[in-house]
């Protein structure tokens, strides 16, 4: 009898513990939809969905994959990777540009499968151990993604290596506690390109920043982001989305391999702007809210 006792109290613990995940189902059908690998220059290859960039990058040491879309992009990536020649199973370290399950969907399942050690801005560490649960925002919906521990934390600027790779993380919150970018250097037969893997800080909030109780600093946190993002040196650039760096409009599946398409520096300039002005106006929200 005790014995059962025992057994029925484990079994209970276990069930209060157990985390269903919900994901969001109304997105994009762009996120789920599949789209042709292709390399973007020199190591670094697309293999996300239409809309959901994932990024590997190809060392001889392994591979570093950055993203992982939703939970049903799983089979996309690892079909993507294959039909580029390389092997699911030398991903050696997984990435993360920001703590949402349009963007770690398959995260849990890939690490598990390949083994791969996860870093991560340590500002997304909770969101990503609760499952989103613990999200300043998208917390509402609950447990939106399989929870995930990291095996490293990372700081501004701190480096990730694998073989003769070295990316830089950039702390560029807002959008989430602990979302950044990445940015490193990559070379062709032709010469050396600075790349630049943005998080754009849109603005997810329909409310004011004084009221986003869960993130005091939110303000604060986007005009860092929009101040540093100005400052940033590189030749190419692309983002967590495919749509935020006109994917579409640039390339076209079976275009050949062509780096200068992704060079667009104002582009990315004039996306900030736009940005900055939607962070001026919730801003302004502030100083209207005081007004009769």
């Amino acid at each position: 009898m005790k014995r059962y006792i025992i057994i029925l109290g484990l079994l209970m613990a276990v069930q209060l513990h157990a985390q269903v995940v919900n994901e969001p189902k109304n997105h994009p059908k762009e996120w789920s939809q599949s789209y042709e690998p292709f390399r973007i220059a020199g190591n670094l290859y697309y293999v996300g969905t239409y809309d959901l960039a994932s990024y590997l990058i190809v060392t001889d040491k392994g591979n570093i994959l950055i993203n992982t879309g939703l939970a049903d992009s799983l089979p996309i990536i690892k079909n993507n990777i294959k039909k580029l020649g390389f092997k699911y199973q030398d991903t050696k370290i997984l990435l993360l540009t920001q703590a949402h399950y349009d963007h770690l969907g398959a995260m849990a399942d890939i690490k598990k499968e390949t083994g791969a050690k996860l870093y991560v801005d340590g500002a997304d560490a909770e969101v990503l151990k609760s499952g989103g649960k613990t999200d300043y925002e998208m917390g509402k919906y609950g447990v939106t993604f399989k929870p995930v521990n990291p095996d490293y934390i990372l700081k501004d600027k701190d480096q990730v290596k694998l073989g003769s790779t070295k990316l830089t993380m950039l702390h560029h919150p807002g959008h989430t506690k602990g979302s950044c970018s990445f940015i490193f250097e990559t070379r062709d037969n032709e010469r050396n390109y600075k790349v630049l893997i943005a998080n754009m800080p849109t603005i997810i909030i329909d409310k004011k920043f004084s009221e986003v109780a869960d993130y005091p600093d939110i303000e604060k946190d986007y005009q860092y982001t929009l101040s540093e993002m100005k400052k940033l040196d590189f030749d190419i650039w692309v983002a967590s989305h495919a749509s935020q760096f006109d994917l579409h409009k640039k390339r076209k599946p079976g275009n050949p391999y062509n780096p200068n398409v992704f060079m667009n520096k104002k582009e990315y300039l004039d996306q900030l702007k736009e940005l900055e002005k939607d962070y001026l106006e919730k801003k302004s929200e502030e100083l209207n809210g005081h007004n009769p």
